[in-house]
């Protein structure tokens, strides 16, 4: 039995596909299925059901899966460990972010680590904020920068880098253009508003619930950047997060009655502690939360 065949049963657990699997180790996807097939035959028993349009686990797959993730887990901190006692600090860290992060003291901070400690191998991994926790809990993300409102996934510790109340942005001169709005003035509008599992969905989405409202998107983008330009177009009224507004043509608008925060934080499992993990999420507070 090989360390790989091990690590690449568990990651095509954790994309789904072997082509996803593939894509995420940088190897070819007959070499991961060949791998898990002698890895199958060592064992004597079938760990995959491929049979359907899906891949499932076998009840032996089930067994071993958590076994196999456990014994990649201690490998990783033997690596980690060792690492301690060398010169520099070196190691593998898988950073997940959320889908279109564009943050400038985000990206300069992954980017200087990179010229600072050429023994760190970083890899960026960009999902919705939903799927960033789950990630994080099965050890296939060591850390991620997601957009959240109310609490993260048991098991889970997070550094809130962002606390801030959703906000309306609309043309000037628009109907809305307003000192202050209600949700129930968004009625009649199209509104646009991030995609689901996104920190400013979530937190639009309760701030309507908690009223008895209906909460509508007419259209949903995955990046801040798109929903603003086409609010500055007249495609809709855009719901998002203070922060988010600067820098526009548009104007800023309170909602009063939205009770949910949005929140962005950086996430780990409880307990991490390897020191290549934690540089990267000193460098990643200090640069989002700075003094």
């Amino acid at each position: 039995m090989e360390i790989h065949q091990l690590r690449y049963f568990a990651a095509i657990m954790d994309e789904g596909t072997f082509t996803a699997a593939a894509q995420r180790l940088h190897v070819s996807q007959s070499g991961i299925s060949t791998q898990v097939a002698k890895l199958e035959a060592e064992l004597g028993q079938q760990l995959l059901d491929r049979s359907g349009r899906q891949i499932r686990l076998t009840p032996a797959g089930e067994a071993v899966l958590p076994l196999a993730k456990n014994a990649l887990a201690t490998l990783e901190a033997i690596q980690h460990t060792a690492a301690e006692f060398g010169n520099a600090v070196r190691g593998r860290i898988r950073l997940g972010m959320i889908m279109g992060c564009s943050i400038p003291p985000f990206l300069d901070a992954v980017a200087d680590l990179g010229r600072t400690h050429p023994g760190i191998e970083l890899s960026l991994h960009e999902d919705h904020s939903d799927e960033l926790q789950t990630r994080v809990l099965s050890s296939s993300l060591d850390l991620a920068l997601i957009g959240y409102a109310g609490d993260v996934a048991p098991g889970l510790e997070v550094s809130v880098v962002l606390d801030e109340p959703i906000t309306t942005l609309v043309p000037v001169g628009h109907p809305l253009d307003r000192a202050e709005l209600r949700l129930a003035d968004l009625r009649g509008h199209k509104i646009l508003c991030l995609s689901p599992g996104t920190g400013i969905r979530s937190a639009y989405e309760d701030s309507c619930r908690r009223i008895g409202l209906d909460p509508r998107v007419d259209i949903d983008v995955s990046s801040p950047a798109t929903l603003l330009h086409l609010a500055e177009r007249g495609a809709g009224v855009a719901v998002l997060s203070s922060s988010s507004t600067q820098g526009t043509g548009l104007r800023s608008i309170p909602l009063a009655d939205a009770a949910t925060h949005a929140r962005l934080g950086l996430i780990a499992r409880r307990g991490q502690h390897f020191p290549a993990v934690q540089l990267l999420r000193t460098k990643l507070l200090s640069a989002l939360r700075p003094e």
